[in-house]
């Protein structure tokens, strides 16, 4: 499974990270894994999963974290998180 992820601000991406994720896990394990690797990647904290994430999740395999997502501030629009691979 690779998932990307996408930090924007302003229409315009400022950096991106693939997370690989090749091992046995369940599909949810991996999800969670790979987004606590981009938060490392990227030194933010573990954004919050609300119910509209959720739902765009799995309607979509896409999702955006927002400022609402985050405790901390944030220094971007949003991070995306989509799944390119499974």
């Amino acid at each position: 499974m690779r998932i990307w992820f996408k930090e924007w601000k302003e229409n315009r991406m400022l950096r991106d990270f693939v997370a690989c994720e090749e091992n046995d896990d369940t599909r949810t394990h991996k999800i969670f894994h790979a987004l606590e690797q981009a938060c490392y990647e990227f030194d933010l904290s573990r954004p919050l999963w609300l119910d509209s994430n959720i739902a765009e999740f799995k309607r979509h395999a896409k999702t955006r974290f927002s400022s609402d997502n985050f405790v901390d501030s944030i220094a971007f629009d949003y991070l995306e998180m989509q799944i390119i691979e499974e």
